[in-house]
């Protein structure tokens, strides 16, 4: 059963052709992942017309789906949607599909790198879903080391908001009502963008790289409601996240990494909006204050707490947004008080320093560029 495209909101909505694309058609694609963004993914291209491959990296997260392909969605999505395929090899993958959607966590992109490189061309077109601050640089940067030049890589953030259930079905709580894409490069954005908006017709060019990796409420919010709530989170004590992570006293600590992030942007050439209409934007919510918006986004009334401090919460958005976003602060000469506690504080939790093994501007290949050479590059 598939439902009706209108149901859809506007990011989403669009008509899909049949048409070849490269050296196949592109009507085929394919989802690197098995987790929660990939299922709802893969029902949203299936309902959309598209022949989905489902990609694990490991057997056993698709076992159930190996003797009858069938996804099945609850909640804003509802059906039945019957996959073209699902495996777990790259090649096969690769050799079937010319747009490949990487829906894995963003610290997962060397290991995922390291298994396509080998088996991609040139006219391969890699969207990563979500790629967190400077995502699809750091996997154009892996392709090029693995002697994978020419493939192109874009990013967006996750679109659904979703949870999968005991019985494998995906339940989708909601969709993202408004989102920006970027390549690395401004040139590369727009060589891009029709193919970006066949699969989304709603998403948006970002200004640069680095205003698309900022414009991501979870990047801005998760790492620090952990660590304010986190003997709660340690002793599994359940709480709302989003509703109940912050008081009317503790909710100055997001206001300030707020003003970090919109430093940041600003010394790199662009603007945010602020995160109380950048959740209106997302899924509608009152707009007087960010502690009101949080509460009031419907989609966040059923949003759970993490169980352990061993969350990607805290493991991704560190590592992917946060030390980057401080390197880059340095460079362009800015403090950033709270969101150095945070890396430095999860550092201690974790035992690691995510200074070093976090996604810093030499693995970017940015560490012998000034703030102005970084920004000439991303806007060239």
């Amino acid at each position: 059963m598939k439902t009706a495209n209108s149901a859809l909101p506007p990011l989403l909505r669009g008509t899909f052709r049949r048409r070849p694309y490269g050296r196949v058609c592109e009507q085929k694609v394919g989802i690197v992942g098995a987790g929660n963004s990939a299922h709802a993914l893969a029902c949203y291209l299936v309902r959309a017309g598209r022949d989905v491959h489902l990609y694990a990296r490991r057997a056993q997260q698709v076992e159930h789906l190996l003797s009858r392909p069938v996804l099945r969605a609850t909640g804003k999505l509802e059906g039945s949607f019957s996959l073209a395929g699902v495996c777990t090899d790259a090649a096969f993958l690769a050799r079937n599909c010319s747009t490949l959607f990487v829906c894995t966590t963003a610290n997962a992109y060397p290991d995922v790198v390291a298994q396509l490189a080998p088996h991609l061309r040139s006219d391969h077109h890699l969207i990563l879903f979500s790629g967190k601050l400077c995502g699809s640089l750091e996997v154009q940067r892996g392709l090029e080391r693995a002697g994978c030049a020419g493939v192109t890589v874009v990013e967006t953030d996750a679109l659904f908001a979703c949870r999968l259930q005991s019985d494998h079905s995906i339940w989708v709580r909601g969709f993202k009502g408004w989102n920006l894409f970027s390549a690395p490069r401004r040139r590369q954005t727009l060589q891009v963008s029709a193919l970006v908006k066949s699969f989304f017709p709603g998403l948006q060019p970002a200004d640069n790289l680095i205003q698309r990796g900022l414009t991501d409420f979870g990047a801005l919010a998760h790492a620090l409601t952990v660590l304010v709530n986190l003997n709660a989170v340690d002793r599994q004590q359940p709480f709302l996240f989003y509703v109940d992570g912050f008081t009317e006293k503790t909710v100055v600590l997001l206001e300030q990494l707020e003003r970090e992030y919109r430093a940041l942007a600003e010394a790199y050439g662009t603007q945010l909006l602020e995160a109380r209409l950048l959740l209106k934007r997302y899924y509608g919510c009152d707009t007087d204050s960010l502690l009101g918006a949080m509460r009031s986004v419907p989609n966040y009334r059923d949003s759970l707490a993490p169980n352990s401090l061993q969350t990607r919460y805290l493991t991704e958005d560190v590592a992917c947004t946060l030390v980057p976003a401080q390197q880059l602060a340095r460079r362009a000469g800015l403090e950033t008080p709270v969101l150095d506690s945070v890396i430095s504080l999860t550092s201690v939790l974790h035992g690691q320093n995510y200074a070093v093994s976090g996604r810093s501007l030499e693995k970017l290949g940015w560490a012998d560029l000034s703030r102005q050479a970084i920004l000439d590059w991303v806007n060239w």
